[in-house]
């Protein structure tokens, strides 16, 4: 079945589609987009129900592979040290993140030539600054403006409160003379553009019922349809469509009836995270592209980054009531960031200081540890830990390599028969040692805050919120699969614009970024309108 041809088709409506959408519908042009998940209800939200706790454990889990939604597929993470954290809907990855919204540093984009490891990006921190800037307003993000770490930007709304866990992580880190600054959300601290400003509810990783999280379905995409922008849900693209002549003529995509049609269009954008994008670009083959769609580099789904997450957590004997508050946002530290040649690694990592765990959790995780007895004194010891856990994340920075990859599956398909993705994925030595120093200084830092019992968590598994790398950019067709600014080399009318085409990971989570980039591809392309596949 043959479909009408539109100008624009997107594939995949997270973080990356809605910012580029919104800045494209000034085109006029016809843009569509296709999301293989659906709108989310917010009345469905775990936190609506007094059992949140155990529902978010299955139904808003983070991984797919747990979660099983008839809108996900399944990922082969047997030969993965980092399992992947995703979600398929109308929002993507923004339904479940901690809306903690850091840019990456000037030096992000020149790792190459500052420390000689890596690549340097084709673009550099000054390039995406006025779309960073768009995107904070957008989005509704909060912060406090002047961290000595970064250029100065001025930011929308005032920062989150850092409560007296803040201010207790605070004192710990101006104890030891190290960087820390409140964290930049997205999330409004104040009523914003038709939304209610937080409320501390707590649980913003199983999606905010309020919507005080800035979400991209609450944040972008209504706006965008009023603008013109067509969203299809339930469209689980298989494959894009190329012509003799190595331009993309559309994708087939399965309707939620498992009915099979061809959307055509002039030009065609990926936005589906980085390893759906390369899982479709490589399931994409023909006569002239037999090792996948954009793939005459052979890095298609190569040099996958993760960031490499260690956690240490920490209780202090005073009424912290760290369990309220959003929860993955109070407070960073970029004290060990760059490079320092005393160390036995390069490059760094952030200290990410997070909320408290939920009762629940708080009473359990105890019991495991033998802290919390279950009995008469059940109740007493669980006052002294209930509302004092501080958790601080070590966020490595992830160096590309090519061994690090997606690929596709020969085996597991999903639910319409679409090959599955498979990662094979290791912590490189530099990894390694820049965990280690991590870890040592998160507990340094949780014990010059007055922490009485301290838990190293090593690094964990179930992190694997940051996609990148899979489709990386750059000027050398033999070295990048897109340009500059989002094109394929080998196909002129195929985009690329999520978190695939990072060419280094930094160490901060990756969603501000991404968007800036998709805003800053989507003014590239209107800007070379006229010369746009040549």
């Amino acid at each position: 079945m043959a479909d009408d041809v539109v100008d624009v088709l997107i594939i995949g409506a997270g973080a990356s589609a809605a910012a580029f959408a919104w800045s494209m519908a000034d085109t006029r042009m016809r843009i569509l987009c296709l999301e293989q998940g659906d709108w989310m209800n917010p009345a469905d939200y775990p936190s609506t129900s007094k059992h949140w706790q155990v529902r978010r454990q299955i139904a808003y889990n983070q991984s797919p592979n747990i979660r099983q939604r008839d809108t996900d597929y399944p990922i082969n993470e047997d030969e993965s040290a980092v399992s992947v954290a995703n979600f398929n809907g109308v929002g993507g990855g923004t339904i479940l993140y901690s809306a903690h919204f850091p840019r990456f540093k000037p030096s992000d984009f020149r790792v190459k030539s500052l420390d000689g490891v890596a690549d340097d990006w084709p673009l550099t921190y000054q390039d995406l600054d006025p779309y960073f800037a768009q995107n904070d307003k957008n989005m509704g993000v909060s912060g406090l403006s002047g961290d000595p770490m970064i250029p100065y930007h001025d930011m929308p709304l005032h920062h989150i409160p850092i409560g007296k866990m803040g201010d207790a992580m605070g004192r710990g880190f101006n104890k030891l003379g190290w960087h820390w600054w409140p964290s930049d959300a997205a999330i409004i601290s104040e009523d914003y553009e038709g939304r209610e400003k937080c409320a501390n509810l707590g649980p913003c990783n199983s999606g905010c019922a309020k919507g005080a999280k800035s979400s991209v379905d609450i944040a972008y995409w209504p706006l965008n349809q009023r603008l013109g922008v067509e969203l299809k849900t339930r469209c689980r693209v298989r494959e894009i469509t190329v012509d003799e002549n190595d331009m993309a003529t559309g994708a087939i995509y399965f309707d939620e009836n498992g009915i099979e049609h061809h959307q055509r269009a002039e030009i065609v954008v990926m936005a589906c995270n980085g390893v759906g994008t390369p899982r479709l670009l490589l399931n994409s083959t023909s006569k002239n592209f037999p090792d996948g769609l954009a793939n005459r580099s052979g890095l298609v789904g190569k040099n996958l980054m993760f960031h490499p997450w260690g956690m240490v957590e920490g209780y202090i004997e005073e009424g912290m009531m760290s369990h309220l508050g959003p929860q993955g946002t109070c407070l960073l530290s970029q004290e060990f960031y760059e490079t320092d040649t005393a160390r036995d690694f390069v490059r760094g990592y952030t200290l990410q200081v997070t909320r408290g765990q939920p009762p629940v959790s708080v009473a359990t995780n105890g019991m495991l540890r033998g802290d919390i007895p279950w009995g008469n004194d059940h109740h007493a010891a669980f006052k002294r830990y209930h509302g004092n856990s501080v958790l601080v994340g070590i966020c490595c920075e992830d160096l590309p390599e090519e061994v690090n990859q997606v690929t596709l599956d020969p085996e597991l398909k999903d639910s319409n028969g679409i090959p599955a993705p498979k990662l094979t994925y290791r912590l490189s030595e530099n990894s390694e040692r820049m965990m280690a120093h991590g870890l040592a200084r998160a507990e340094e830092a949780l014990e010059a805050a007055g922490a009485f019992q301290i838990t190293p968590f090593g690094q964990v598994r179930h992190t694997g919120w940051h996609l990148m790398g899979t489709a990386r950019m750059g000027g050398d067709p033999s070295r990048s699969v897109v340009n500059g600014w989002g094109r394929s080399h080998d196909v002129k009318n195929l985009f690329v614009i999520d978190g695939s085409i990072f060419v280094t990971s930094g160490a901060v989570n990756p969603t501000t970024t991404i968007q800036a980039l998709a805003l800053y591809i989507a003014d590239q392309m209107k800007n070379n309108l006229a010369t746009l596949f040549d």
